[in-house]
């Protein structure tokens, strides 16, 4: 028997050994080409992502400035001991557009800059391309993260299309002096930005500023059509959500949506069922809906399979990528640690590369352990 297995080793065809030989090396060579290419592509785009996120936070950067300056010229003296980065763009404790209670903290915590560089990153994990067309819903409680995610939108090429609220819980763009109609109009005169929003309502209560001081209330409603934007006026949350779907896709156009991204705790975004408590900040998977009737616009753009992006919950927010809380100075663009989220894609590929080479490595010795019976 020993004879015999010895023979069949030396007895092995030429041409099968040839052919076990050019497998192996089809596969070596295979091998190379894939880690060459997923070592080469991946940090590129790695790389581009990296460069749109800086350019984000650039953009925002400027657009505080813009901000802080026009409010001077205003008149409106800074509270140093308030809006500690002098920033420009914290509110007030109360007023007669306050809608709520809010943190001062998480209000400071938005300025920062870098938080265009994240909306970047979850708009690439969105799989968002130049381009694209994105719906935003946004709350005036967060005037810093509708700059972010304008900063960003720039940045990439997108073409957002944005319903704003107007009214505004505590220490955001709830001055009545300095509201976000007033930010934004600074920031179109500027050039910075030239995305006019599509839709506005009161916000608060029933979207309809229900909580607000009635002097307050009046002020915005006046201002809103004096804007002559479409004003979303509607008490039922189905009809309202609704309205807002239709004003969204006929904005679009021929475009389809590509993602929605909710700022703040608006109540026709958020609708009133109580699962919408459940949903983890930054780009959510949502797998369970509420009936109609509760429903948000959130939940509705996620029924459609569209990406939904969930800025609200700020602690939970920056503790989930790596941002400051409350800094002091705010971050410069270029620093910190969200711009290290560029390379995880990479690392993937890499292991992926990697994984792939020993398998060809354990096929080629598994082959030559056959010729050799």
């Amino acid at each position: 028997m020993p004879s015999l297995l010895f023979s069949r080793k030396k007895n092995i065809p030429k041409e099968d050994a040839g052919k076990n030989q050019g497998a192996i090396l089809v596969l070596f060579a295979l091998s190379i080409l894939f880690f060459v290419l997923t070592e080469y592509f991946p940090s590129r785009e790695a790389g581009n992502v990296k460069q749109k996120m800086i350019r984000a936070s650039e953009i925002m950067a400027k657009a505080v400035d813009i901000i802080r300056e026009c409010r001077e010229e205003k008149g409106q003296v800074l509270d140093k001991s308030i809006d500690l980065n002098q920033t420009g763009i914290i509110g007030l404790e109360f007023s007669p557009i306050t809608t709520s209670i809010g943190s001062l903290e998480a209000k400071r915590t938005t300025t920062n800059p870098n938080f265009a560089a994240l909306i970047v990153f979850l708009l690439k994990e969105a799989k968002i391309k130049s381009g694209d067309t994105i719906a935003v819903g946004a709350s005036s409680s967060f005037p810093a993260l509708i700059v972010a995610v304008l900063s960003a939108a720039k940045a990439m090429s997108l073409q957002p299309v944005v319903i704003n609220s107007l009214g505004a819980s505590q220490w955001g763009a709830n001055n009545p002096d300095f509201n976000w109609l007033d930010m934004q109009n600074c920031l179109l005169s500027a050039g910075i930005f030239d995305a006019k929003p599509i839709g506005l309502s009161l916000g608060g209560v029933g979207d309809e500023g229900k909580d607000m001081n009635p002097e307050g209330r009046s002020l915005l409603i006046d201002e809103i059509r004096e804007s002559g934007v479409f004003f979303l006026d509607e008490p039922d949350l189905k009809r309202n959500v609704e309205a807002r779907m239709r004003l969204y896709q006929e904005k679009a156009g021929e475009s389809k949506i590509k993602v929605f991204i909710n700022i703040g705790g608006s109540w026709p975004n958020m609708g009133e069922d109580p699962e919408i408590l459940k949903l983890r900040p930054g780009l959510v998977k949502i797998r369970q809906f509420p009936k109609a009737e509760k429903r948000g616009v959130l939940f509705a753009m996620a029924a459609l399979n569209i990406p939904v992006i969930h800025l609200l919950y700020i602690k939970g927010l920056i503790d989930r990528y790596g941002l400051s809380w409350d800094p002091v100075p705010l971050p410069q663009p270029r620093k910190g640690k969200i711009y290290q989220l560029a390379g995880k894609r990479q690392a993937s590929f890499l292991f992926l590369a990697a994984a792939y080479f020993l398998l060809v490595i354990i096929v080629m010795v598994f082959r030559h352990k056959l010729g050799r019976r």
